[in-house]
């Protein structure tokens, strides 16, 4: 019998398995755009600290082993920005990514107070937006990010999280 994955909020001891975790799942859309400049793959140590100690952050983890994680922050407007959703590549497709989503709306929504859930993706990014549309994003804009890579912006109400199982 086999581990089971489990979802909790992350700790400042996480913030080293979380950059590394991120360092190697971004890889592959790095790839897809052939920028190796995007954010999750440039961004420093001491930020993700910074935004474990900071922001509302989740991860999955198979014993001691952090599988899987994700950030979110809530804006004046009552819009919670979702980020940097990542699973291990091994561990892709197994409903991780979906249970993480879960977890930071739920926390988004009931503890800070969020209205609205907001994040992006590269237009590329065909995996991630089957995900996010299957939990119940919409399209509302596109942007260029800050590294050039073209971002399809999606949104859903705060309201619609448990629908999201």
């Amino acid at each position: 019998m086999g581990m089971s994955v489990t979802i909790s909020a992350a700790t400042e001891q996480d913030a080293e398995q979380i950059f590394r975790l991120q360092y190697l799942c971004f890889q592959s859309e790095a790839a897809l755009y052939g920028n190796y400049r995007i954010d999750p793959l440039v961004q420093s140590l001491d930020s993700v600290r910074a935004e474990v100690a900071a922001d509302c952050v989740f991860v999955a983890r198979l014993g001691d082993e952090v599988v899987g994680s994700v950030r979110g922050t809530v804006t004046e407007d009552g819009a919670a920005s979702i980020g940097k959703l990542c699973v291990h590549p091994r561990l892709q497709g197994h409903g991780i990514g979906a249970r993480l989503l879960r977890a930071a709306e739920a926390a988004l929504a009931e503890e800070r107070g969020a209205t609205t859930f907001r994040l992006r993706t590269g237009r590329r990014s065909e995996g991630n937006l089957r995900l996010y549309r299957r939990v119940g994003y919409q399209t509302v804009g596109t942007l260029e990010g800050e590294d050039g890579v073209p971002m399809i912006v999606l949104e859903k109400a705060a309201g619609t999280y448990a629908a999201t199982a």
